[in-house]
């Protein structure tokens, strides 16, 4: 096995001193760094800016860093051989037994490298070294508050519109961090005007890494957005006595939210909707006046589809056999509900549905009902009555959540 022998140090060494490590202890208390990841950084700029101007060396180059003797220096390994091929890595015997006599064929010596023997490029290469690591730390500083953030509400101010598709820059905060976020014109709530330096409450749906640093995505039309908003101002949802099942929106127009409380003597609607409204009221103003209906959640699925489809008077709900995932049903209304069990332009059914999870087939009580048979993938029979149809399928705006 080859011995190391290490040759003797000089006693200047341009690189000693307690300056050297309080100017790192100092920019990672600036910037709020972990401990030690500058020094790491430094470090990986040394190598880096030798490297640079000396190629071949590879992994035969080490540095020390010594904070207890505040030093820190830097050894390029060489093997001493007897006819030198790269003089980047190796050394010959004669050479080398000039400044060690005890040296041999086979050997390891370390020569320590001085800080002039970087050239102006290598230090501007560790320079830019250096100020990555401060903006890719600060970088995970962010990624890191914001993360936490996820399906959460955030306050952000208006920095600027764009005037072209109307998308906006808002500035967010969270614990000692900032930063900028936008919300795009399919995110925003349909009739909806924003102006610079107005404060809005957004919902966040994921924070991703990008290479320009973290990307926080927000959205006012998420359905996610309500149901925090109930979370805010109704204390029972925040604590758990009520819960919120399950939410279908179509931002800008209604809401339907379904409510449930394990403590049987909590009236989940009535702790929603708050003393003379005021609890509901404050968030249909957040959103801009627009319609919430709170409904009761149910594990039995007649009883929960019937309430999903208020305002309306449900006389019936069937069961349909089901085609692979989809589940139906249908529905029996008094004539004279029909039309307000459908909604303008079928809203009520599609959010009743979506709510539910069930593509619901609404007749009035007057039409004839065919016979129920298995369908192979099939939709309810199309006889020419009133009906309502619509399917729920994954990403389409429904947000079903546990507490």
């Amino acid at each position: 096995m080859a011995k190391r022998v290490t040759k003797k140090a000089v006693n200047s060494n341009e690189m000693d001193g307690k300056e050297f490590f309080e100017a790192i202890h100092q920019i990672e208390q600036e910037k709020g760094i972990k401990p030690g990841y500058m020094m790491e950084k430094v470090t990986q700029a040394l190598l880096s800016a030798y490297r640079r101007d000396h190629e071949g060396v590879g992994e035969n180059l080490v540095i020390e860093a010594d904070e207890a003797t505040c030093t820190v220096r830097l050894y390029l390994k060489k093997e001493i051989v007897e006819e030198v091929d790269n003089p980047a890595v190796e050394i010959s015997l004669d050479e080398a037994r000039r400044s060690l006599p005890q040296a041999e064929v086979g050997d390891m010596v370390r020569m320590e490298v001085k800080a002039r023997s970087f050239g102006r490029i290598a230090a501007q290469t560790a320079r830019q070294v250096i100020i990555q690591g401060i903006r890719e730390a600060e970088q995970g500083m962010i990624y890191d508050e914001f993360s936490t953030k996820e399906h959460e509400l955030l306050t952000g101010a208006v920095t600027r519109i764009d005037p072209r598709n109307g998308s906006v820059s808002l500035r967010l905060h969270s614990g000692s961090e900032f930063t900028d976020a936008y919300l795009g014109s399919g995110e925003q709530v349909k009739g909806e005007r924003y102006v610079e330096g107005q404060r809005l409450k957004v919902y966040v749906v994921e924070v991703r890494k990008a290479t320009k640093g973290p990307q926080v995505l927000i959205s006012r039309t998420h359905p996610g957005l309500v149901k925090r908003l109930f979370e805010l101002e109704v204390p029972e949802v925040y604590d758990g006595t009520v819960e919120i099942r399950s939410v279908a929106r179509e931002a800008g127009s209604r809401t339907k939210m379904a409510v449930w409380s394990p403590d049987p003597n909590v009236d989940p609607i009535g702790a929603c909707v708050g003393p003379r409204g005021a609890r509901v009221n404050t968030i249909v103003e957040e959103l801009k006046g627009e319609k919430i209906d709170i409904i009761r959640w149910s594990e039995n699925p007649a009883e929960y589809i019937a309430a999903a489809l208020s305002p309306a008077d449900v006389l019936s709900v069937e069961e349909l056999p089901s085609a692979g995932d989809v589940k139906s049903c249908r529905v029996v209304v008094p004539d004279d509900q029909l039309s307000l069990a459908i909604g303008k332009e079928g809203q009520n059914a599609r959010l009743a549905a979506k709510l539910t999870g069930y593509k619901i087939d609404i007749k009035p009580a007057s039409a004839p009902l065919e016979p129920i048979e298995a369908p192979e993938g099939a939709t309810p029979a199309e006889d020419g009555t009133a009906e309502a149809e619509a399917a729920v399928e994954p990403g389409d705006g429904t947000e079903q959540e546990e507490n």
